[in-house]
Parts: structure tokens; C-alpha cells; sequence
């Protein structure tokens, strides 16, 4: 049985950890490189490093953070944030990430998800999509949730598998900093019809969402932001519950 991974995600803006609810009203979270050693300390499996403002400043994720945060971490690394070419994914691999996310850059140019993973292989291709369920329909949002689309969620994620995606990053927009759960329905019927890893995210409050998601969503991963950043999950207490459910995690 493949193990179950838990990732703390570092939201960047203007240097900072940031955190906020459904998108917006961000509060500060303490600085990434510190954190990010903390949690590589603490026993997180995977980091996802997420420059949540690049996209709509239109600028690219700063490659000096991340030649910092990589030399602090002995866990998989995942960029995200403005990445819209295999030249500036060439340079975030050589200053120490593993995996690059990308999300608006792949929706406006599909053609990318393909370049990128002819070029380094799926396995460092991450497609993160920002969904939002409405009247019933999930639907893709751009730009940090900013702008809807028409996309349907379910589509573009069998679309970008076929196109050489190695995973899925799903953010429900609904659930995003609510504390309340993970979209474990969307979850699950993503798992379903797809046949690349998903990782959940948006929801988590408290250690029965992670299990509830491994178990209800299917989800291969569970990603959190607030929960970690500000001390109510301890990752090795969440970790030692997980087993207890028989939920097979790296301890």
C-alpha cells in the first residue's frame, strides 16, 4: 500500500508566509524559510511553496527564496506561482525544487503542461486547480481565484493528465481556509476517474478531515496550510492518529 502524505503549504507574498480565508484577508504566517525547515524537521513528507501573487502581479516566483528554502529542507519541494515556461522551470529545478506547480499558465496554454513534461518528466509536473462549486458545477478560477471560467474541474483534470501531468493539486475555493473539511466528494470522483495521485486541499480544521479525506476522498495526499502555521496541528500527532485509523502514513 502506497504511504499516505501529509504537505504543509508555504503561501508567499512579498517574502512572507501568509494565510487567509476563502482567497482572501491575509494575515501573516511567519517566514518561509524558517517554516520550511520546521516542517521538514516535524516530519512533513512533501512542501508545497506557492508564490500566491505572481500570476496577477505578472511576475515570476522568486528563484533566491527558493535556492534558500531548498538548502533548509531533505523533503520534496514543489514551486508554484507565474511559472509560465520551461526556461524559468529549468532555472526553479536548478536552485534545489523538485516539482513545479503550475495553474493560470496552463489553462491560458495547455501546450505547456506538455512541454514541461516531455522536457523533465511527468513525475515533476504538478497541475494545482482552483475550483469553485456553483448551482451544482465545479468550475475552474484563475489568478489566485480571482477570475471564473467556464472549465469544468473534472474535464481539465482528466485533460492535463492525458497532457503528461504527473499530479493533481485540487484547491476547493469553498472550503479554502473554512476549517470545515476537505471536498471529499470532488475528491473521490477525481480519484475515480483519474489515474495520477490527487492531493486535497482546502478545509482541513482538525485531524478527522485528514482522515476522512485519505478514507472518504481517496485523496493520495492532504495538504494544509493555517492548521500548521500557527501550531494546531502538530504533524507528528496527526501522523500517530493517522495510523491509529489504519491510515499508512511515514512516521
Amino acid at each position: 500500500m502506497l504511504t499516505k502524505r501529509i504537505i504543509p503549504c508555504l503561501d508567499i507574498k512579498n517574502g512572507r508566509t501568509v494565510k487567509g480565508v476563502n482567497f482572501v484577508d491575509l494575515r501573516d504566517a511567519g517566514d518561509p524559510v524558517e517554516l520550511a525547515k520546521q516542517y521538514a524537521d516535524m516530519g512533513a513528507d512533501e512542501l508545497v511553496f506557492l508564490d500566491i501573487s505572481a500570476t496577477l502581479e505578472g511576475r515570476a516566483t522568486t528563484l533566491e527564496m527558493v535556492l534558500h528554502v531548498a538548502e533548509q529542507v531533505n523533503i520534496p519541494f514543489t514551486v508554484g506561482g507565474g511559472i509560465s515556461s520551461v526556461e524559468h522551470v529549468d532555472a526553479l529545478l536548478h536552485c534545489g525544487a523538485d516539482k513545479v506547480s503550475i495553474n493560470s499558465s496552463a489553462v491560458k496554454r495547455p501546450d505547456l503542461v506538455n512541454e514541461l513534461a516531455d522536457k523533465f518528466g511527468s513525475q515533476c509536473v504538478v497541475v494545482a486547480i482552483d475550483a469553485k462549486e456553483v448551482d451544482g458545477q465545479w468550475k475552474v478560477h484563475l489568478a489566485g481565484g480571482s477570475i471564473p471560467t467556464e472549465i469544468n474541474l473534472f474535464e481539465w483534470a482528466k485533460e492535463v493528465e492525458q497532457r503528461g501531468a504527473g499530479e493533481i493539486l485540487f484547491t476547493s475555493m469553498n472550503h479554502d481556509g473554512t476549517k470545515n473539511g476537505f471536498a471529499n466528494e470532488a475528491l473521490a470522483k477525481l480519484s475515480s476517474e483519474l489515474n495520477i495521485p490527487i492531493i486535497a486541499s482546502g478545509g482541513a480544521g482538525n485531524v478527522q478531515h485528514f482522515i476522512d479525506t485519505f478514507k472518504e476522498g481517496k485523496s493520495d495526499a492532504a495538504l494544509a496550510a493555517s492548521v500548521f502555521h500557527f501550531g494546531e496541528i502538530p504533524i507528528p500527532e496527526l501522523k500517530k492518529e493517522l495510523r491509529k485509523n489504519h491510515i499508512e502514513v511515514r512516521i
